[in-house]
């Protein structure tokens, strides 16, 4: 299967993993908020675990599977919590649990770097977990489970990727940010934002949980971020020279590369609606 994909287009690997992911993945957002949280959450993981595997090829030593658990715990707490199944204090036991990392690193005889390797570890439950809880909280703001808002970002930032990547093939001259993503040109970036505009436009009848200035607002948002959270996972990827953080979604590479966008858009869209709402 791997090999017959292998010989496809680009582009039709990323068709594919379309037609095969987003069904899902609207599926499991639209049946109820457990299952929206369950989603997140292992992507969540999947997404940690390849970001830690790849600083393991960069000789790094970081705690793989407890920063997992307790960016796990992190999505958990954020869904216990904001369904008001257990109190806000619960928040606080991500002190402990971070903090264990210090200790376990101190037994690790063999860690020739332990504090750099506690640096990576914090880095991917920043990084990675604490956005898609911040995503988790932003759809159940209120204490009410609001879908829409969590697909109407999906959706903006599918618009601006494959705009940007329609855009960027036809039309590409002027290279956006050459030293760190050579492919990326402005041209591409503008045909994103013109498409993550139509569908805010979109949005603003589909999805009246956000009015139409919050819809255009989080899709300008999602257009710059989601840029920005592009080149900061090329210029990681870059340091340890390699293309793609790996072969899990056809046409994509891996988790990371698939959601770098997201990583970075999560923090500034919540901060915006709680600050604008």
């Amino acid at each position: 299967m791997k090999q017959r994909l292998a010989n496809l287009s680009n582009l039709q690997q990323r068709v594919i993993a379309a037609v095969a992911g987003v069904p899902f993945i609207l599926f499991m957002i639209w049946y109820d908020a457990w299952t929206f949280a369950l989603l997140f959450c292992v992507v969540s993981a999947l997404t940690q675990r390849e970001f830690y595997r790849l600083l393991g090829l960069d000789g790094f030593e970081p705690l793989t599977a407890y920063g997992t658990v307790v960016g796990c715990m992190i999505c958990i707490l954020a869904y216990f919590v904001e369904t008001d199944q257990i109190s806000t204090g619960n928040y606080f036991l991500i002190c402990p649990a971070s903090s264990m990392i210090f200790l376990i690193k101190l037994y690790k005889k063999r860690d020739m770097k332990p504090f750099t390797n506690i640096g990576f570890t914090f880095l991917g439950i920043i990084y990675v977990a604490m956005p898609f809880a911040l995503l988790i909280i932003l759809a159940l703001q209120g204490g009410t489970y609001h879908p829409a808002i969590i697909t109407g970002c999906l959706l903006l930032l599918w618009a601006s990727d494959i705009g940007a990547y329609f855009a960027g093939t036809k039309f590409g001259r002027r290279k956006l940010f050459e030293r760190v993503s050579p492919k990326k040109s402005w041209e591409g970036s503008v045909g994103g934002a013109i498409v993550a505009g139509v569908v805010a436009l979109g949005l603003t009848f589909w999805a009246p949980e956000l009015r139409p200035w919050q819809w255009y607002c989080v899709g300008g948002i999602i257009v710059v971020t989601g840029t920005y959270g592009d080149l900061v996972e090329s210029l990681f990827k870059r340091s340890i020279a390699i293309k793609d953080s790996g072969s899990s979604i056809p046409g994509h590479g891996g988790f990371l590369d698939r959601f770098d966008g997201l990583l970075l858009a999560a923090p500034f869209i919540i901060t915006f609606l709680k600050l604008f709402a």
